[in-house]
């Protein structure tokens, strides 16, 4: 099934238990509300099919991996609550991927940024390629990474989050994210990184689903509250994208 959005899309097939879903967009994978709310929609729609035994989340393409936000919706933002209902987004797609009842591989074959570390930290099980830096540059735009915080946290550690929030401008390697457990493999290239998912999938689809449930449920404790904190960080985001520096800093990266 394929869902279009302007300028990119959202699919999904199942082979064999193990259900793909792929999300692209032409300005590096960046992530429109729409293509959010697709993702969101397709997430929660795998972990109730009895069919799907592991998820494997992608994006299209060869280079990056997901830009995060969509500057293009970010400089639309015209007051508070359009602010809250675009950065609600991610909020829902996280808690999506948190509460799905199925394991979720995540293929990272480029650079993350933003929101896209989020998607690699609310992932169960990501796998890289060397290629796979990672960055959180909100703090360069005047925003901070108030909605992805709690995620990427949770997966390297209050240090390692300080980092990469405060040292904004700056790319993380592949290594730096998987020794300190953002990523759980990294491998040379693509062909290694597929074959890896590949095994993985394969092993997953064939094991117990309700003790994969449980013990995802069991990764996540201490997260219940999620629901409404990543909400509550959605709004602070949205009030600060409609500052004169977050205007101005968009448009310079957009001049870039």
């Amino acid at each position: 099934m394929i869902s279009e959005i302007t300028g990119g899309y959202v699919k999904t097939e199942i082979h064999n238990g193990i259900r793909t879903i792929e999300f692209f967009h032409p300005q590096s994978n960046s992530l429109p509300g729409k293509l959010l709310e697709a993702l969101t929609h397709e997430v929660h729609g795998a972990g109730n099919d009895p069919a799907t035994r592991v998820i494997v989340l992608r994006s299209g393409g060869e280079r990056a991996f997901c830009a995060g936000a969509s500057f293009d919706e970010l400089l639309a933002i015209e007051n508070a609550e359009q602010g809250f209902q675009f950065f609600s987004g991610f909020a829902h797609l996280i808690n999506a991927m948190r509460k799905c009842p199925k394991f979720i591989l995540l293929r990272i074959q480029g650079k993350c940024v933003g929101g896209g570390v989020g998607l690699a930290a609310a992932a169960d099980y990501a796998i890289a390629t060397e290629a796979a830096e990672v960055k959180l540059s909100e703090l360069a735009i005047g925003i901070g990474p108030f909605v992805v915080g709690p995620v990427v946290e949770r997966k390297i550690g209050h240090a390692a989050f300080s980092n990469l929030s405060i040292d904004a401008a700056n790319w993380r390697n592949a290594e730096w994210a998987r020794r300190r457990g953002m990523y759980a493999e990294m491998h040379p290239g693509i062909a290694g990184m597929d074959e890896a998912i590949g095994r993985l999938a394969g092993t997953l689809a064939h094991s117990n689903p309700e003790a994969m449930a449980l013990l995802k449920e069991t990764f996540w404790k201490g997260t219940e509250h999620w629901d409404h904190l990543l909400l509550e960080r959605a709004a602070i985001s949205g009030r600060l994208v409609l500052s004169e520096f977050t205007r101005k800093a968009i448009g310079q990266f957009r001049k870039k």
